[in-house]
């Protein structure tokens, strides 16, 4: 038996090691997992040896346990159903036929390289199938990359989890002989069944009772969320062994999904308690690492895993997501953003027990591919993504729209066809519906409530659009981001209703325009100047575009030097108060504004060249 004060130390040492590489991941900007990982190595029995898992092994399987459950919650709770709109096909689709493909891809790779039985390389597959929430969620977190892009690796992360737990388990029933061709598919189908019933009931019921039921504190309802998260898992794996985790994720995202008093409070609750789970897990898991494990795979073992990040899943992505409208270099982005976590790790030793018990070899073989395939791949996505999200173009600029009426929405479907990270804020749930529709993120609230705004990612921000039919709550809004957020004049663009409301707005440094004095501008070009109307008419098909100076690779350089997009055109420079038509030998210069008219699918490229 453990002393309770020995186990009291370790949790202590624990802490201090998680509070360590959180401090470390802010200073070097570096998902912290990275650093869990090492000091788990560390501190393990294969250096330091002052934590060694062995010791304690009759508990380890029931703190995994935990603290997987709380991770898949909080990943499923992070994912807003509402926001699936544009992105639900390619998450579907990756989630079925991405996890097939790399399922096949893995068995096939690992049995012809480590030369080990087909059912031993098919469970190795099974195992790494699925990417991981734990993992995934920091590092998108740190990267800031465009809201598709996010929406697609969190929802992939969170479902394919429960997804590889399942095909794990039948591939060990068909292992120890157990299930025939049809008992593997009866096996699949009743633990989707339980799992989605179980999760639907408890998410269903917990949020009922958080918006009709009696009302309660903030204590309460955290006992009640962390009560439910662990009762969930129980009877699902009571009712059907290995569909807990599907449960868990559907829980948790019927409840992100849902609108209660208490969810603020819930949220932020479960966030921290997910990220101490996540400490615990890793550096215990890390700590577990035998050093003989990756010598006996040797070479081999890390060519597999370097064919499983740049074949496998590559292959996976791009014929899962063949017929989406997300971009090459979201796909290629996607593809590189693949690493393995706590589930895998966690499952794959539960295994290796079970196979070792059962006396059928290859346990400690699977153990050591599947802790080689998770430090690789998150040591990797961890330390390089960011570059790899810079080099492929990925970190769109932030725009923050307040108003989703048609005016609100068209500009956001245009931020967001030139590839920018375009977030809208709506009173009204009709105009935040039809924004979702369009793929766009959008928040419903009062965008006078500094909280909607920090939701709505303001503090992310570069520009600020006010678009709504309200001169006074527009000019609020301005305001609002002037004094909390600390937004200069030129980053907020405003529309003025009424005319006589734009001086006002100038005082303020804004940059306003009126669509009465802008149309009436635009009627008085149209009208003996026909020749120049229609050199500026594009269509729907391109933009006039103005793109600001500041990418120090192309300062100094003359037009012609500079390699644009074949269907683009360069026709006026403002320097100053100063005109210049375009030229090719004209050269460009810091902070010079560029007038550019391109087709759309050119417009990120073009202003990428110009704009840093």
């Amino acid at each position: 038996m453990i002393d309770p004060i020995f186990l009291m130390e370790i949790v202590i040492a624990l802490l201090v090691l998680s509070l360590m590489a959180q401090t470390l991941s802010r200073y070097f900007q570096v998902p912290f997992i990275i650093f869990l990982f090492i000091e788990g190595i560390i501190v393990g029995p294969e250096v330091l040896n002052l934590l060694n898992p062995a010791l304690y092994s009759d508990v380890l399987s029931a703190i995994v346990a935990i603290c997987v459950s709380v991770i898949v919650f909080d990943g499923g709770f992070q994912i807003d159903l509402k926001q699936l709109r544009g992105v639900k096909e390619s998450v579907l689709k990756l989630c079925t036929v991405g996890v097939f493909i790399t399922f096949l891809g893995i068995t096939i790779l690992t049995s012809f390289l480590i030369n080990i039985p087909l059912q031993i390389a098919a469970l190795f597959g099974a195992l790494v199938t699925a990417t991981g929430p734990s993992v995934v969620g920091p590092i998108i977190k740190n990267i800031k990359v465009c809201h598709k892009v996010a929406k697609i690796l969190e929802f992939e992360s969170v479902l394919n989890d429960a997804a590889s737990v399942i095909l794990t388990a039948m591939v060990f029933e068909w292992i120890t002989a157990e299930l025939s061709r049809t008992g593997a598919v009866i096996f699949i189908l009743q633990r989707l069944g339980i799992g989605l019933i179980i999760g639907s009931l408890s998410g269903f019921t917990l949020s009922w009772f958080f918006t009709r039921g009696v009302s309660i504190g903030k204590q309460p309802a955290r006992l009640f969320t962390l009560t439910s998260i662990f009762a969930c898992y129980v009877l699902s794996e009571t009712i059907g062994n290995e569909s807990g985790i599907l449960a868990l994720a559907v829980f948790g995202i019927i409840m992100g999904s849902s609108e209660f008093p208490q969810k603020k409070m819930v949220e932020e609750f479960n966030g921290n308690l997910a990220t101490l789970m996540i400490s615990l897990i890793f550096i215990l898991l890390a700590a577990m690492l035998k050093f003989w494990y990756i010598m006996e795979i040797g070479l081999k073992g890390i060519a597999l895993v370097l064919l499983i990040i740049l074949l496998v899943r590559p292959v996976s992505v791009f014929i899962s997501m063949w017929s989406s409208k997300i971009g090459n270099n979201e796909k290629m982005f996607i593809s590189f953003v693949g690493p393995r976590g706590v589930v895998p790790t966690s499952i794959a030793t539960y295994f290796a027990i079970k196979l070792d018990e059962m006396g059928i070899p290859g346990g400690q073989t699977i153990v050591g591919l599947v802790f080689l395939t998770v430090i690789i791949t998150v040591f990797l996505t961890g330390s390089m993504s960011k570059r790899v999200a810079q080099i492929l173009g990925v970190i769109p600029m932030e725009i923050l729209i307040v108003g989703g009426g048609k005016v609100g929405r068209i500009l956001a479907e245009r931020f967001d066809n030139r590839g920018e990270n375009v977030s809208v804020i709506d009173i009204s749930e009709e105009e935040c519906n039809k924004c979702r529709d369009l793929g766009v993120r959008t928040v419903q609230g009062n965008a006078a409530d500094v909280s909607i705004l920090k939701k709505a990612g303001i503090e992310n921000a570069k520009y600020v659009v006010i678009t709504t039919k309200k001169d006074d709550s527009n000019i609020l809004f301005c305001q609002i981001a002037k004094a909390k957020f600390g937004f200069k004049g030129e980053q907020l663009v405003a529309r003025v209703n009424n005319v006589e409301n734009l001086q006002a707005f100038w005082d303020l440094g804004i940059r306003a325009m009126s669509p009465t004095m802008t149309t009436a501008a635009v009627m008085d070009n149209m009208i003996g100047r026909n020749h120049l109307f229609s050199m500026c008419e594009v269509g729907d098909r391109g933009n006039i575009m103005e793109v600001r100076v500041t990418n120090p690779k192309v300062v100094g350089k003359a037009i012609k030097e500079i390699n644009f997009p074949e269907k683009s055109l360069m026709v006026m420079i403002q320097r100053g108060s100063e005109s210049i038509i375009a030229h090719n030998n004209l050269k460009l210069e810091y902070n010079d504004i560029a007038t550019i008219i391109v087709e759309k699918s050119s417009g990120k490229h073009v202003s990428d060249i110009l704009f840093r």
